[in-house]
């Protein structure tokens, strides 16, 4: 393996301003990016999709839990398989603590094609406490995307879609796949993909997890 080349102080020093320069201008170009990302159009959602939980059946308005915005991640997890996909549990165990999401009036589920009855024991198995919902009786994941049709064979892959709701209406308003999922589990990176981003509701310190009012 190769290694960084060993310098003093000053030379380092001098790399490293070089090197931030660069990544202030990738900053700026990511809000800008963000900002047009809220721009997006969104459509409404339509079908009655049905899915399973701890609570038993729900539909995609439960999901919301009463709030104003849905991030939802596709895991990886078919039917037939055993268990769930490795690279979608580490890209799980990097989501942070939900309060910090739900204080901006968003709220976080997974979502996969596997029975409830084939989630819960995996789940438990490791340590999660997030919302996780089967759409084994819908075709959710086929009509987001995240289940693809191939030689008439379906292919998981792992996504994120965002909704936004007003009053009983959903709407989808942005989609992200595979290598775009790199990068992202903060509660920030979340807030960027959605429609109203990290503006916030009533305060917008931050807060110990357990001191947000609900």
């Amino acid at each position: 393996m190769s290694l960084p080349e060993i310098v003093s102080r000053e030379r380092w020093r001098a790399a490293r301003e070089e090197l931030l320069r660069k990544e202030e201008a990738i900053a700026r170009a990511r809000d800008v990016l963000n900002a047009e990302r809220r721009r997006l159009p969104m459509v409404e959602v339509d079908p009655e999709y049905v899915f399973e939980g701890g609570d038993g059946k729900a539909n995609l308005l439960d999901l919301f839990d009463g709030r104003t915005q849905l991030v939802v991640h596709h895991f990886m997890f078919a039917p037939e398989w055993e268990a769930g996909c490795p690279d979608c549990a580490a890209f799980l165990d990097q989501i942070g603590h939900l309060a910090h999401l739900r204080a901006r009036d968003t709220s976080f589920a997974v979502v996969s094609r596997a029975p409830f009855t084939s989630i819960l024991p995996f789940k438990a198995r490791m340590g999660w406490t997030l919302p996780w919902y089967s759409s084994y009786h819908s075709d959710f994941n086929r009509d987001f995307e995240a289940t693809l049709v191939v030689d008439d064979e379906p292919v998981e892959r792992p996504g994120i879609s965002c909704f936004l709701r007003e009053h009983d209406r959903v709407f989808h308003t942005y989609a992200v796949y595979d290598r775009g999922l790199d990068g992202l589990g903060s509660t920030a990176s979340l807030l960027d993909l959605t429609a109203l981003g990290r503006a916030p509701t009533g305060s917008d310190r931050v807060r110990y997890h357990d001191e947000y009012e609900e």
